[in-house]
């Protein structure tokens, strides 16, 4: 295989002057780089990437960490994340944990190895410790509220997300307000639970554990939560609906049920995504793009952004509710 001094051998030229053309450094005379440029196109000489990435300290690679790649809202989050990265030279390397830890540590790993620059992390399931054990190997920056760690972050506040979307239901006269979510563990569940409980304590509200439903992300759980629902001797009036795609699931099932939305059943979804403007189904939006681009740039950026970086979400009202 070819080497740069094959190559200088071959032009006549010395090994600096070919480490200078291939580095596009601009004092080599034009004589010398068409030399050294002849002796790459007749050797076929191809750069060893590692060395190169070596020398400069970068992959130029990030890892991006999304439990599922199908869904609309981590898609729309990468989509942000690569744009930017596009920008800025760099390519993407992704990990679909489907929430498995042994997945999401090897993208650890990989940041400890010096074989990605950064890592994002977009919903996580390692522990606080394990996450803080692997910062000093490159920046990772965050998905979700870090205030009070120094782990760096670009989020939406779900606490006051929900909170809204609550207090929007209680002034339409709703007093039986149920929510579902995929799984109550993570940072953002938990801080909508939290508002749910704040909300129950504030009106003085009867807490019906039974409208909470866990594990709806897709389309089809829409038809589980009114499944669930219509069990109910004493259902809700109104839902809160973390999925835009659950939401749009629910809409379509209701309508095959001759359940009419809004009037038997309120209910607002989040994200905004174009199914929810398609079926007019209210929403608390988040601008995922835009916090896709944020995270990217937070854990390229050696100091120029924040360490924890709110995104505020906003209420879409349509005709749902």
């Amino acid at each position: 295989m070819t080497n740069i001094r094959d190559l200088a051998k071959m032009a006549g030229v010395s090994v600096t002057t070919v480490s200078r053309v291939l580095n596009k450094h601009p004092y080599v005379s034009e004589e010398k780089r068409n030399k050294v440029l002849a002796a790459i196109k007749e050797s076929n000489y191809q750069p060893n990437i590692n060395a190169v990435h070596l020398s400069m300290g970068k992959t130029f690679l990030v890892g991006v960490v999304i439990p599922f790649i199908d869904h609309p809202y981590f898609s729309l989050l990468v989509k942000g994340i690569a744009a930017e990265a596009l920008r800025h030279n760099y390519k993407l390397v992704l990990f679909q944990t489907s929430y498995d830890k042994e997945k999401e540590f090897e993208a650890l790993q990989m940041l400890k190895q010096k074989q990605i620059d950064g890592l994002v992390i977009c919903s996580r399931t390692s522990s606080w410790a394990t996450i803080e054990e692997y910062l000093p190997y490159g920046p990772i920056t965050l998905c979700e509220d870090t205030r009070g760690r120094n782990i760096p972050s670009t989020f939406v506040d779900h606490y006051q997300g929900f909170m809204t979307a609550l207090e929007y239901l209680y002034q339409k006269g709703h007093r039986k307000i149920g929510y579902c979510i995929y799984r109550s563990s993570g940072t953002n569940s938990k801080n909508r639970a939290l508002a749910y409980r704040h909300f129950i304590e504030k009106y003085q509200l009867s807490y019906h554990p039974e409208y909470i439903i866990t594990h709806c992300l897709q389309f089809e759980d829409g038809n589980k939560v009114l499944d669930r629902i219509q069990q109910l001797s004493n259902p809700p009036t109104a839902m809160l609906l973390t999925s835009d795609e659950v939401a749009a699931g629910l809409v379509t099932s209701a309508s095959e049920r001759k359940i009419s939305i809004p009037s038997d059943l309120a209910i607002i979804g989040f994200n905004n995504q174009p199914i929810a403007q398609m079926m007019r189904i209210t929403t608390i939006e988040m601008p995922l793009m835009e916090i896709g681009k944020k995270l990217f740039l937070q854990v390229v950026s050696e100091s120029n952004e924040a360490l924890h970086q709110e995104i505020p979400a906003a209420l879409i009202e349509r005709e749902t509710v």
